[in-house]
């Protein structure tokens, strides 16, 4: 089996520690999530590392990312070093190769080590200072804009939180589908739809956008339009399914 790799060159040291990532994520059971891919922490040198293990993509994907597409872990590694102070700090990524064609990928960064998600504000009603975080998610998020930079998986569980002295710091994960463009308004205010937030708390963000970004005054119901729009069409998938709808 060949394999390709690359590592961030401030962290070297952790070049043996990439080449037998296989065998470090088998033997560790610090499983922090595990759906279609599994992420583990993981100690090396003093460093604590998150440590994303691709799920093995189907035979047409695998002839895909072989020689047409980057893999996920590349561009989880890739778009990271691009964007280095909005996402936690990347240290390597690694595919293994069979017969040509990606079998089994790795992306390890350093782990943040963040208090909650924005997921739990936005769930729960007795959540403390939640409108200042709000705001300061809005803010965030316009510079992500201002940075040419658009997250097409921007949900709640992907948005980290440390609260700090000045405020809050946050920082994105699940990046390899994120665009690099000039953003429109209407891009600006559909990035606003994963959240599924209520209208709200929209509008405790979207009014704080608006303070900082010249733009029409139909900015705010555009992201409330966008969000709602979004629901409808999950919520239409679920009954398709089966499955219970949700607000």
């Amino acid at each position: 089996m060949s394999y390709k790799y690359q590592i961030n060159e401030k962290y070297q040291l952790f070049k043996e520690f990439t080449l037998n990532i296989k065998s470090n994520f088998e033997s560790n059971s610090n499983t922090i999530h595990k759906a279609r891919n599994e992420l583990k922490i993981i100690s090396h040198s003093n460093i604590s590392t998150v440590v994303k293990s691709f799920k093995i993509p189907n035979i047409i994907n695998q002839i895909v990312y072989s020689y047409f597409r980057k893999s996920k872990a590349k561009k989880s590694y890739e778009y990271s070093m691009k964007i280095l102070q909005f996402t936690p700090t990347p240290i390597a990524y690694i595919e293994f190769y069979k017969l040509g064609f990606l079998r089994e990928s790795y992306f390890i960064s350093e782990e943040f080590k963040y208090d909650f998600t924005i997921r739990e504000s936005l769930l729960d009603k007795e959540f403390p200072n939640k409108d200042e975080i709000f705001r300061a998610f809005a803010r965030f998020t316009l510079k992500l804009h201002n940075n040419d930079i658009f997250h097409n998986d921007y949900s709640p569980g992907n948005i980290l939180i440390k609260k700090s002295i000045d405020g809050y710091i946050f920082k994105i994960v699940d990046i390899n589908r994120m665009m690099f463009y000039k953003l429109s308004q209407d891009d600006r205010a559909k990035n606003f739809s994963k959240l599924w937030a209520s209208d709200e708390i929209l509008t405790i963000m979207a009014n704080e956008y608006i303070k900082h970004y010249e733009c029409d005054e139909e900015f705010v119901s555009k992201v409330l339009y966008y969000s709602n729009k979004n629901k409808e069409i999950k919520n239409f998938k679920k009954r398709l399914k089966g499955k219970a709808v949700n607000d």
